[in-house]
């Protein structure tokens, strides 16, 4: 079969060349439908298939010189583009998935992370303060004065009307018992 170098759609081609805008809407007219249906059996999504037939036509708008009549016919031609376009649109809209759900996985991790640190963070300092409770009452007040309420050594003596290096005692003594209960890790006053 011969290829007529002057055919209907080859003319048309060039007249979108010079400008014509009406040539690209009959050619959309005559292919619109088959652009669609490759770029739909290939992405599987209409609204991915309706992006490709708009891409083939504004590229068939800005660039009509790449038709070349002796490769083929503006058919083959337009086919080509939609299901390289096609692929484009799937190969495009899968890597974005991929982004979308490592971003959402690293979101949750995150997010499990600081869950697990504040629970373990409430757990020990639960059992810190469980600690502190079994303390005999006088180095109990000294540290709940301290590291509660913040208070210094010079406050802790005032408020419990004791020299100030006894409260330095209680403290030190404290301290020890809680590290030796709890380990010297449990053990962080912040």
């Amino acid at each position: 079969m011969e290829r007529r170098i002057g055919s209907r759609e080859a003319v048309l081609v060039a007249r979108i060349a010079a400008g014509d805008d009406g040539a690209l809407a009959s050619l959309y007219d005559e292919f619109s439908s088959l652009v669609h249906g490759i770029a739909f059996r290939v992405t599987c999504d209409r609204g991915l298939a309706e992006e490709v037939v708009q891409d083939v036509f504004v590229r068939l708008w800005e660039r009509p010189g790449s038709f070349d009549p002796d490769r083929g016919s503006v058919r083959t031609w337009l086919a080509t583009l939609a299901h390289r376009r096609a692929v484009d649109r799937v190969r495009s809209s899968e890597r974005a998935r991929r982004r979308d759900q490592a971003s959402a996985a690293e979101s949750s991790d995150v997010a499990a992370v600081d869950v697990a640190a504040e629970g373990e963070a409430a757990d020990r300092s639960a059992r810190l303060w469980a600690a502190v409770d079994a303390l005999p009452d006088d180095q109990r007040a000294a540290v709940r004065l301290a590291y509660a309420e913040g208070r210094t050594y010079r406050e802790v003596a005032r408020i419990l009307a004791i020299p100030e290096g006894t409260a330095k005692s209680r403290l030190r003594l404290a301290l020890r018992k809680l590290a030796g209960v709890l380990g010297e890790q449990e053990v962080a006053w912040s």
